[in-house]
């Protein structure tokens, strides 16, 4: 048996066999929701972090939102959430648990994660076009009466072929818009793509970092870059094909 183990074929000019790789197994979302940080006390936890923010987000996905929203879609689904989750004593995260770690989670590393693994499934092809889109979240106008209200601004990088987002960051004011593109581009880790944004994002620290990620981008001109913009008037408009062939 040896012998016959160690025979070389003829036809492999006696190159050595190399053995392929294992393939790697992707991480699963439950394996990211478990990098979070459990700010809860030992004492209690009936259920698992990552079961709780699993729950959360198969109801927001939903559409279900807030607090009592997402207590209302265990209650729904409640059967089928302990067939998938199979949960310790096949009990459920209740609408109190859920409300507790909602008001205590990071927003930013909980979307951090969640985005880290929602680019391992999202499938992206090279020139795939990314739009960077803000958008106010209901409820949380201040200053209302005023001109200058503040609310909390939701800003991603939406894929314009699948219709799903890539990554997500929070900020408080529109004029943040800008700095927190930079920030998602710059973490985004993927190059290939082309980015596209409008006027507000016309900015010359936006078209660094976009160049710098390897990416391409299309951004919209106005009167906010009355120079540039000028130019671009008196420039001819020449069709040209957005990808070389």
């Amino acid at each position: 048996m040896n012998k016959i183990k160690n025979q070389q074929n003829p036809n492999q000019n006696n190159k050595p066999i190399q053995e392929s790789k294992p393939v790697t197994k992707p991480k699963t979302l439950i394996e990211y929701l478990e990098t979070i940080k459990d700010h809860r006390r030992g004492q209690g936890r009936m259920h698992s972090l990552p079961t709780v923010l699993l729950v959360i987000l198969m109801a927001t996905m939903s559409g279900c939102f807030g607090q009592r929203a997402t207590g209302d879609f265990v209650k729904r689904h409640h059967e089928e959430l302990i067939k998938a989750l199979q949960p310790k004593n096949n009990k459920l995260p209740s609408r109190p648990t859920i409300t507790r770690v909602i008001q205590n989670l990071d927003f930013d590393e909980f979307s951090g994660v969640f985005f880290s693994w929602a680019k391992t499934i999202v499938p992206i092809e090279d020139k795939d076009w990314f739009a960077v889109d803000g958008k106010g979240i209901r409820g949380t106008v201040s200053d209302a009466s005023t001109a200058k209200q503040r609310y909390t601004n939701l800003v991603s990088l939406f894929s314009q072929k699948t219709k799903q987002i890539l990554t997500q960051g929070k900020v408080r004011d529109k004029s943040n818009e800008i700095p927190m593109v930079v920030q998602l581009v710059e973490q985004l880790g993927l190059n290939g793509l082309v980015i596209t944004a409008d006027a507000l994002h016309c900015q010359k620290g936006t078209a660094r970092a976009v160049i710098k990620s390897g990416n391409d981008y299309v951004l919209g001109a106005k009167h906010n870059q009355p120079k540039l913009y000028t130019r671009l008037k008196k420039t001819p408009e020449t069709p040209v094909p957005s990808i070389a062939t």
